[in-house]
């Protein structure tokens, strides 16, 4: 065999698989290659915005725990303020009370006071009844003198 027509025809056949890989093998691999370099690009899109909502969603968690360390301060501080106000309620309301009792025991000492003084004043009365009657030694009517009696009690 000739060297000249066995170099063609090896660069007949090599242009031939050229033309074949290119025209058949070369497509489908290069359409593989990107379609994973597109899967690739997209996990490392996907890493990256779980990234970022990873730390949006820690930024957000830590903006909610302070509303509601913020909301608990607030309903503490609505407590006590209720608390305050229940028991300044409840001292005005005993006051109340209290003075309430004190002028029922005032009322009710002068009224014990008054009928002290109209019990007195009939002993007082019957005394100087007693007393004109023995002084007298005789017999004094009651009925005749109960005007007498009435005003010297007014008077006392």
């Amino acid at each position: 065999m000739n060297l000249n027509f066995t170099m063609i025809a090896q660069g007949v056949a090599f242009f031939a698989f050229i033309w074949f890989t290119m025209k058949f093998v070369w497509p489908p691999l290069l359409r593989a290659i990107e379609t994973r370099q597109q899967q690739i690009a997209d996990g490392l899109a996907a890493g990256e915005r779980g990234k970022q909502d990873l730390a949006n969603a820690a930024k957000r968690a830590e903006e909610e725990l302070n509303a509601a360390r913020s909301r608990a301060a607030e309903i503490i501080a609505q407590a006590e303020k209720r608390h305050t106000q229940i028991v300044e309620e409840a001292k005005g309301s005993a006051k109340a009370e209290g003075d309430r009792l004190l002028a029922a025991a005032k009322a009710e000492v002068e009224q014990e006071v008054t009928r002290a003084k109209e019990s007195l004043r009939e002993q007082v009365a019957s005394l100087a009844v007693a007393g004109a009657e023995k002084i007298l030694r005789r017999e004094v009517d009651a009925n005749a003198h109960a005007q007498i009696l009435t005003q010297l009690k007014q008077e006392l």
